[in-house]
């Protein structure tokens, strides 16, 4: 088994894990937006969270919110803490990657436990709760974004707070 297949099947084994731990969809966390002029979009991160992984791999979410008439489309993310980030969709309790995800004018792109969300393969270090996860977004139109992610308990659910 190749180590890109024996990774997939570790990461879709990880999928019920964050199903049954709700979603983020607070409005707390760090924000950023781009400049407003130019017709780029104003986009705005909220709610951002890694939980604590207990492997080599781990998930990240967040919300982005379009401020602006002007559609984007988050196409990467990275990371100090892993070479291989990619973002993931989630259909029908099935995880596989995608080359982006639309961030709708005026409209936002929720990254939420057992949905859509970043994914950490092969971490460099086993990120503890209290500490903090720098990324960076890459979009299609938007200057890129960076943000922390503070890491929560394993089983944190913003809902739930």
């Amino acid at each position: 088994m190749t180590r890109r297949t024996t990774a997939l099947f570790a990461a879709v084994a990880l999928v019920p894990v964050l199903a049954l731990t709700g979603c983020s969809s607070d409005s707390s966390g760090d924000s950023a937006g781009s400049a407003a002029s130019g017709g780029k979009p104003r986009l705005e991160i909220s709610g951002a969270f890694m939980p604590q992984p207990a492997t080599d791999m781990a998930g990240g979410f967040l919300t982005i919110t379009n401020g602006s008439g002007t559609a984007d489309k988050l196409l990467s993310v990275t990371s100090s803490l892993s070479d291989d980030v990619t973002i993931h969709e989630t259909k029908n309790q099935k995880m596989r990657e995608v080359k982006s995800f639309d961030i709708p004018a005026n409209g936002e792109l929720k990254l939420e436990r057992g949905g859509n969300h970043i994914m950490f393969m092969e971490l460099k270090k086993q990120p503890k709760q209290g500490e903090k996860i720098d990324v960076e977004l890459h979009f299609e139109k938007a200057d890129p974004i960076a943000v922390e992610l503070p890491v929560e308990a394993a089983t944190h659910n913003p809902k739930q707070h």
